[in-house]
């Protein structure tokens, strides 16, 4: 039991903020979340059952179907089909915004960095193709998709030396990433998504015109979703120069009110354009969003095989 609450434990932001080596934090957090499924999340990625033929001399014989065989006393060989390994496409925001959360030491951008290691360190796993686009105002990195041993360790190193930036108008900066991937394949968003609708509308729509499957990984702060404040507070704007003396406590409603319409025009647009959404909450265990990645390649995989 004392085990289980050790691994578990490498799986909570509380415990990851702790440990500053980003290509360390992402393996305790795979093999944690491995260690807590009991079993590698990857079985039945690799091969799918494609149908049967008559067995021919010099056929391995562990691949006879013996079901078959007992109701037509012919032999028969299984046959299956390797999977083409996905091509993915992690692409974060490090916008000034994501920088949210970094005076209690476990900003938004932290978490989606280490997210977004955790996954390419996964995917590398699964021997599919991963890559690495940043943005701030501007494209700041573009790694292109590859399986290869060495360019995870370069991916990984990109993230480590990567910070949110000062920038905050990244409105058009969002046009541009669809053009960023030449390859059809799987995008990862991770970003707090603080820009207009009609610019994530654009965005989405474009990804989805160049037949990639999308998938959002929204992070916000606690205080972002709940508004625990209490006492009288100075709130300083984080993409505008502003600043706001007031009690929390008559703004609590209204501030509210306005998060979660956002949060409902946001799945609005997703949904329109075919795109999952998971809102992902900083203080949430990093398997939870391992196993919702898992749960969509799963969903998409065939998608993505269709010519």
């Amino acid at each position: 039991m004392a085990q289980a609450t050790s691994e578990k434990n490498y799986l909570d932001p509380k415990t990851l903020e702790r440990i500053k080596r980003l290509d360390l934090r992402a393996r305790l957090v795979v093999e944690g979340f491995i260690t807590g499924q009991h079993r590698s999340p990857y079985n039945g990625f690799a091969i799918e059952f494609a149908g049967h033929r008559e067995y021919a001399f010099g056929d391995d014989l562990k691949h006879i179907d013996w079901k078959v065989w007992s109701k037509t006393d012919r032999l028969y060989i299984k046959e299956y089909e390797e999977e083409t390994n996905l091509k993915c496409t992690i692409v974060l925001d490090c916008s000034k915004s994501m920088r949210y959360g970094e005076v209690d030491g476990w900003s938004k951008f932290d978490y989606a960095a280490t997210a977004a290691a955790s996954l390419a360190y996964m995917l590398q796993q699964q021997q599919d193709a991963v890559g690495l686009v940043t943005f701030s105002n501007q494209i700041e990195k573009n790694l292109k998709a590859s399986s290869h041993p060495s360019h995870l360790k370069l991916m990984l190193h990109e993230l480590q030396q990567t910070t949110a930036d000062d920038k905050t108008d990244i409105s058009d900066v969002y046009r541009q990433l669809a053009g960023q991937i030449k390859t059809r394949g799987l995008v990862v968003l991770v970003s707090d998504l603080f820009l207009d609708i009609e610019t994530l509308q654009e965005t989405l729509r474009q990804f989805r015109l160049r037949r990639h499957e999308v998938i959002v990984f929204h992070v916000m702060h606690d205080h972002e979703l709940e508004f625990p404040f209490e006492d009288m507070t100075l709130f300083k704007g984080l993409e505008i120069d502003a600043e706001l003396h007031a009690d929390p406590r008559a703004l609590r409603q209204a501030y509210l009110d306005e998060v979660n319409s956002f949060l409902g025009q946001v799945r609005k647009v997703c949904a329109t354009n075919g795109v999952d959404h998971l809102l992902v909450n900083t203080s949430r265990p990093l398997d939870a969003t391992l196993a919702s990645y898992l749960t969509f390649r799963q969903k998409i995989k065939k998608n993505l095989l269709r010519k």
